[in-house]
């Protein structure tokens, strides 16, 4: 059986609850980041989740392609769309702005201002900077949902199944980012799905 490698509370969230949308025969392991004698480094040398252990032996990581690999597994699903199609290279145009300017360019900064400098005084305008990228880049997505309930398709997708893991660690921030209302109501919409509720229960998140 595949194994799909997770931390709780983690964007490998995103990929744990698609298994779960499709009950899909895959066995999830929950492994723990940032401490050397964790799992997860005999499986990504990288070090991160999620990761996709197939039966057969290959590895996949990365959201960005775990995501359409999983959704692929379930030919039909209206959690994709057809190979070559318009619809479909859009989810993959939003998995990859999700990875890039919301993940990478803004929560990085926010979550892990020392990878961009040693010196501990600086931490505080790292966050603060990772914190205007993150509005700007959410800022974006508020406009395109402002006359649509999901990203694509009118459909709730593989797309929004990650958008929702990044809309529901804005709590944590409050201020400006409460004001978002279209971003939060796919997050409410997102959070009362069975699948998401069941993968935020396995992860002791609920």
């Amino acid at each position: 059986m595949s194994t799909l490698y997770i931390s709780p509370g983690a964007c490998s969230l995103a990929a744990h609850i698609v298994v779960r949308e499709l009950d899909l025969p895959i066995q999830i392991e929950k492994v723990a980041l940032r401490t050397p004698d964790s799992p997860i480094h005999q499986i990504n040398p990288l070090g991160r989740v999620p990761a996709l252990q197939l039966e057969e032996g290959a590895l996949l990581t990365e959201n960005s392609a775990i995501l359409p690999f999983l959704a692929d597994q379930k030919p039909g699903t209206s959690l994709f769309a057809e190979a070559g199609s318009i619809e479909r290279a859009q989810i993959q145009s939003w998995l990859g702005y999700l990875s890039a300017e919301i993940h990478t360019a803004s929560f990085r900064p926010i979550n892990r201002p020392e990878r961009y400098c040693a010196d501990e005084s600086a931490h505080p305008g790292i966050r603060a900077q990772g914190q205007v990228q993150l509005l700007k880049a959410f800022e974006h997505i508020e406009r395109h949902l402002s006359d649509r309930q999901w990203l694509v398709g009118e459909r709730y997708t593989i797309a929004d199944a990650y958008l929702g893991v990044f809309a529901s660690w804005l709590g944590r921030l409050g201020g400006p980012f409460d004001q978002l209302q279209a971003v939060k109501r796919v997050r409410d919409a997102w959070a009362a799905r069975p699948a998401v509720q069941a993968a935020l229960s396995a992860e002791g998140l609920r």
